[in-house]
């Protein structure tokens, strides 16, 4: 089985000189409707519940964003190992009633906790905007 290194690592070959001029030449923008539509083939698969499909629809939206991440590194913005560990930190802080001291909940509370959470840091992230 292949690894997320060996993604990594493929989306980096498909992105260099030596790749797919395809792959190359990809934007933001360029990518805009395939994230669309590969987001709306994962949808009909869940509609359908067409796991086989879920999972490689699935794996077409990871590549995008691994594309995406691409993109960014190339141009100094931020890189996958960026956007896994700004995931791992939110989903770590928005849920502190699992990592946290408080482990017992309702689903209620969990949501009514996320949703908190999630409300004070807009806020914060409204103050820091020069």
């Amino acid at each position: 089985m292949y690894t997320f290194e060996d993604l990594v690592n493929i989306t980096n070959k498909l992105r260099s000189h030596e790749g797919c001029p395809w792959d190359r030449e990809q934007t933001y923008e360029s990518l805009k409707k395939c994230l669309k539509e590969e987001s709306g083939e994962v949808l009909e698969a869940i509609d359908h519940k067409d796991m086989e499909n879920l999972c490689e629809e699935l794996g077409d939206v990871l590549f995008l964003v691994m594309l995406y991440s691409r993109i960014a590194k190339e141009a100094g913005d931020f890189s996958i190992e960026d956007v896994v560990n700004g995931i791992c930190e939110k989903m770590i802080r928005r849920h502190p009633h699992v990592f946290g001291e408080k482990k017992d909940h309702l689903q209620q509370e969990g949501q009514a906790l996320w949703d908190a959470i999630k409300k004070q840091e807009k806020a914060l992230q409204k103050c820091e905007k020069p």
